[in-house]
């Protein structure tokens, strides 16, 4: 694992999330004694590489098997842990601190939007709103606005089924560019994946009959196509202005992301009994502290 210590934390969360790669932020709560950094110091783990000190030693190497403890877990997690530095880890300052541990899932809603239409314009200003990222891949570059928030990436390129391989393992893809026949390559190249969240393509039921005929004539079995929405969108969000497309099929989407959160467990953060505990570990060490001195 590399190390980077002058990276500001800030930074090494922006650059992890751009590349999206799990971390962990950890941070020391509260300390009492004499401990190698302050309250409110943070470090940054990563699979593959930290940044920034909690002030080294036992103290950290144990930080750091905790932060990989929870990086290999599925979902987001807190933890607070107490650490007497003296007789539980055998470091010279012999205070004790309290740290928590937060770890951070890389962003599981993935988005490659092709198209920068009409349609594919008023869907980004719906999407940019919600806690998803954004691959906008498109053949025409004046299409592209100048200024473009953080969790979209305008992608120019002439090849755009080419850049199917690049998105993460269940992402979700929405096809609608100018061009049928780049519709049908994006498409076939999605679906030769075969671990799409969600596959959606903009149309007729006209134009999925055909495509359904070409898929059928390139040999692909009916499995190999049955998960395709066309036409894309709820069919309760009628319309046809680009708003009210954009509209329907960004609330496809977030019933579909939506579904998928409600299977995760309910559990979330630090519970009541690890803060008690921690608190009492806290006040413990306090008071032996205090009557050392007396």
């Amino acid at each position: 694992m590399m190390s980077s210590s002058s990276t500001n934390w800030v930074d090494a969360i922006t650059q992890l999330d751009e590349h999206r790669h799990d971390y962990v932020l950890i941070t020391l709560l509260g300390s009492h004694g004499s401990t190698p950094r302050s309250n409110g110091t943070k470090m940054v783990v990563s699979a593959i590489e930290t940044f920034g000190t909690i002030g080294g030693g036992h103290l950290e190497f144990k930080a750091m098997e905790i932060a990989a403890e929870l990086l290999s877990k599925t979902e987001n997690q807190q933890r607070i842990e107490y650490f007497p530095l003296g007789p539980g880890l055998g470091q010279c300052c012999g205070g004790t601190t309290t740290v928590l541990f937060e770890s951070f899932k890389a962003c599981d809603f993935n988005i490659m939007l092709f198209g920068a239409g009409h349609v594919g314009a008023a869907l980004t200003g719906i999407l940019q709103q919600l806690p998803c990222k954004i691959s906008w891949v498109d053949n025409r570059e004046a299409l592209h606005p100048q200024t473009l928030p953080g969790n979209i990436n305008p992608i120019l390129s002439e090849q755009p089924a080419d850049e199917v391989a690049d998105m993460p393992a269940g992402s979700y893809f929405l096809i609608m560019t100018h061009n049928h026949q780049l519709d049908f390559e994006i498409l076939e190249a999605v679906l030769k994946r075969g671990d799409a969240k969600y596959v959606g393509l903009i149309g007729s039921d006209t134009k999925w009959r055909r495509f359904k005929m070409r898929m059928e004539h390139k040999g692909h079995c009916k499995e190999f196509y049955e998960q395709v929405h066309c036409p894309v969108g709820l069919e309760a969000v009628p319309g046809k202005r680009p708003i009210e497309v954009a509209v329907s099929v960004a609330g496809e989407l977030i019933a579909i992301n939506n579904s998928v959160e409600r299977e995760k467990p309910d559990h979330k953060g630090v519970s009541l009994r690890e803060a008690k505990q921690v608190m009492r570990e806290l006040a413990t060490a306090t008071d032996c502290q205090e009557n050392s001195n007396a």
